[in-house]
């Protein structure tokens, strides 16, 4: 009997041995090309491009070895159409090279919205609504621009709308840059109209009082007058 021990008398042990050399060698090589993938150790600084035109910032990132992506549109007056207004990631960061930078552009043109989507009806936007109604609309939409005019009127219900000297209709779109004109009642007609009430009753008693009259044998005078508002 041969007592010498061969790995062809186990099969079994012989494979996981083979099984083993071969995990080894994968993930060795597994190791060796995230490192040349990841470029591991390696670093490149964003350079800064908000505030330069959208073709310059472009030509600057990829010159650095950065890939580009436009993740939006916003609008700023105070930034030139078409420049960068952020990046990310922001500038001087230290990233991967070959790392995507995202740019949010500002838009040639303001965006537009509709004041008053109501479209159950024609009319004009805003129209019956309240004054404090009326600017918290404008406010959420993003109108910076509200002028508020008072005209005489019975509440504070808002009269029109008006952009550029046009009053504004519904579902109508809007730059949100454009100066809104918002014409509203001043709530004075009550008020006058119940001090010329009382004015006329005063000058009505000193008229009688000065004829002489007697109010309590005056069957057309009530005792209590009462106010019509």
């Amino acid at each position: 009997m041969n007592s010498k021990w061969s790995l062809r008398n186990h099969p079994v042990i012989a494979n996981i041995m083979i099984i083993g050399v071969v995990a080894i060698i994968g993930l060795v090589i597994l190791y060796l090309w995230l490192n040349i993938f990841t470029r591991h150790g390696e670093w490149e600084t964003v350079p800064g491009v908000e505030n330069m035109s959208f073709t310059n910032a472009i030509n600057k990132l990829h010159s650095a070895g950065f890939r580009t992506d436009i993740r939006d549109s916003v609008y700023n007056e105070e930034i030139m159409p078409g420049y960068v207004v952020e990046q990310f990631p922001k500038p001087g960061s230290k990233v991967k090279p070959g790392r995507k930078v995202f740019l949010y552009i500002n838009a040639v043109h303001p965006r537009e919205y509709i004041i008053d989507s109501d479209n159950t009806s024609p009319g004009e936007a805003l129209k019956g609504y309240s004054l404090r109604q009326g600017l918290a609309k404008l406010e959420e939409l993003g109108f910076r621009k509200v002028n508020v005019v008072r005209v005489p009127g019975e509440n504070d219900r808002i009269i029109r709308l008006m952009a550029n000297g046009k009053t504004i209709g519904k579902m109508q779109k809007v730059p949100v840059n454009t100066l809104i004109t918002v014409e509203v009642c001043d709530g004075q007609l009550n008020r006058v109209a119940d001090s010329l009430l009382e004015e006329e009753y005063m000058q009505y008693v000193t008229e009688v009082e000065e004829d002489g009259s007697d109010f309590s044998n005056d069957d057309n005078f009530d005792e209590d007058p009462v106010f019509v508002q």
